[in-house]
Formats: structure tokens, sequence, C-alpha cells
């Protein structure tokens, strides 16, 4: 049996806000909007990114993350920034460089 990811759904308070934020981030169109449910037109990489509204706050570290590459990790951050996102650490290893964000509702990724 194979198994097929159809999106990768974050939780949040404001489903329409956080997938504004993310669609203008990616450049991937908002597909659906059921109000409390959206979900953006799969991007480059095929996976479809989805915000479902849910009544708690988010406590802890993410279990899961986004990595996302840049042609330009410092451009990129600085524009994530502009779009409400923020900076939690920068971090460098002697293969790798790439910045921990976090998105206006708390979700972490990095940038590298």
């Amino acid at each position: 049996m194979a198994l097929i990811i159809e999106h990768l759904t974050f939780d949040c308070h404001d489903a329409r806000a956080l997938s504004g934020f993310w669609s203008t981030a990616t450049g991937q169109a908002i597909e659906d909007d059921w109000g409390d449910f959206v979900r953006l037109a799969p991007g480059q990489g095929g996976i479809r990114l989805a915000f479902q509204e849910v009544p708690e706050d988010k406590i802890a570290k993410n279990r899961m993350h986004l990595d996302i590459n840049s042609d330009d990790m410092a451009e990129t951050v600085n524009n994530l920034v502009a779009l409400g996102a923020s900076v939690v650490a920068k971090h460098s290893s002697p293969n790798a460089t790439w910045t921990v964000m976090q998105d206006p509702e708390g979700n972490e990724f990095c940038v590298n």
C-alpha cells in the first residue's frame, strides 16, 4: 500500500491570516478556503500547506518543522520578518548555516 501525503497541516487560531502569511512567503496561491480550514496550492516540491483552526494555544516546540532553502538566506529572513515572522536563533555547522524562525502564530521553521 502506497501512502500519499495530501498536505502538511498547521494548527492555528486564524486559518485565513496564517495561510495569507504562508501564501505570500511561498508564492503558493490559496486553493481552498472553508473559513476554519484553508489549503494552499502545491508548491514547487509538490506539497500543499494547510491551516486548521484549533482552540488550544501552541505550548512547546514543534515536533516537525519546515526547512526552507533560499538563494539568499539574509534577504529571505528579512523578507519573512517584514511579513510578520520572527527570528529565534542563528546556527552554523561546518556544512551548513541556518536561521530558526517562527511564523506569526509561533510555528518554527528554518531558512538556509
